[in-house]
């Protein structure tokens, strides 16, 4: 329960995509703090006791739910949100899915593969991945905006200048992040919540897990922010740090192609050191391994690099 929470957002009141004209949740003041209410990227549809027939029958209409929106009082085109994220409640459950046709390595990983995880909510120690694998956890929110000035409904999908699904990992607790405003009130709306996820979430879902979430909503004038951007506290990676990392890399000309050969040469050595599937250390790879563009000005080829915590088998 939280005692300093002026207002609580049910669950139920979720959206699916980001709209100007969506009715408010809740009117907030400048400075209030909310407890919203969140589902998983599922909407619900996934969960303990979930199998690979679930996934098959898994509807990408309800992808995404998002709690909200929130009108901010005061808050107008050229503005900017300020959200102070202060505290996660974990469900202690998630998931991780292969879905065909989705993630960096798609054309490699076509059948669907599904992986339900369960840890402590209370202490969030690291959780079980297999024989010997742990992986340290971070709750964050992988959806988080307001909405944008072109009318009609817009997919909750893709990133955009007003934030949405941005699947960055160190949206966490303690983590300031501004938001440009396009229209009036704001309506902001928060969801998508994971338990971990390494950057670039490469097979295209984290720990995908239920939390709910409090934040404070502030508002600065005339900010004329291009796109959101954000403020930590603290180191983002200490909790990964601890053991090293293995690195394998990608070189040549084209970024993307890059990225993949990064990813699919760490999944051949986790299966090699390991004995993992490639799928399952493709699963793996998502919740706590980190992309990385380790040089871009030496042309005519790049390097992009894909971090692996030694941490998680130490």
């Amino acid at each position: 329960m939280c005692v300093a929470c002026t207002h609580t957002i049910h669950r139920a009141n979720h959206h699916f995509g980001w709209n100007r004209a969506f009715d408010p949740a809740l009117v907030a003041r400048p400075g209030e703090t909310i407890h919203f209410e969140c589902l998983d990227s599922s909407g619900g549809q996934l969960g303990p006791g979930s199998t690979l027939e679930t996934l098959s029958a898994l509807d990408f209409g309800k992808i995404n739910p998002v709690t909200g929106p929130v009108y901010v009082e005061g808050a107008m085109p050229g503005d900017a949100l300020k959200v102070t994220i202060r505290r996660f409640e974990p469900s202690g459950s998630g998931w991780t899915a292969n879905i065909p046709g989705f993630g960096l390595l798609s054309d490699q990983f076509k059948d669907p593969a599904l992986h339900m995880w369960t840890y402590d909510a209370a202490t969030m120690v690291p959780a079980l991945y297999g024989p010997g694998g742990r992986v340290p956890l971070k709750p964050f929110a992988g959806t988080i905006g307001v909405a944008p000035a072109e009318p009609g409904l817009h997919s909750i999908v893709p990133p955009r200048r007003v934030g949405g699904n941005l699947d960055i990992r160190d949206l966490t607790a303690g983590v300031t992040l501004y938001l440009p405003v396009e229209v009036e009130g704001a309506l902001f709306s928060i969801g998508d919540t994971h338990a971990a996820q390494g950057d670039g979430e490469v097979c295209g879902t984290a720990i995908e897990s239920q939390m709910n979430v409090e934040a404070t909503i502030e508002l600065v004038k005339d900010a004329r922010l291009k796109s959101p951007r954000f403020t930590t506290t603290e180191p983002v990676t200490r909790h990964l740090d601890g053991a090293g990392y293995e690195v394998t890399t990608g070189i040549g000309p084209d970024l993307m192609t890059g990225a993949r050969e990064a990813v699919s040469r760490m999944i051949d050595l986790l299966g090699d050191e390991h004995g993992m599937s490639a799928v399952d250390a493709y699963l793996l790879c998502s919740v706590c391994g980190d992309l990385r563009i380790s040089e871009i000005v030496d042309a005519p080829n790049w390097v992009v690099s894909f971090y692996f915590p030694r941490i998680v088998f130490a």
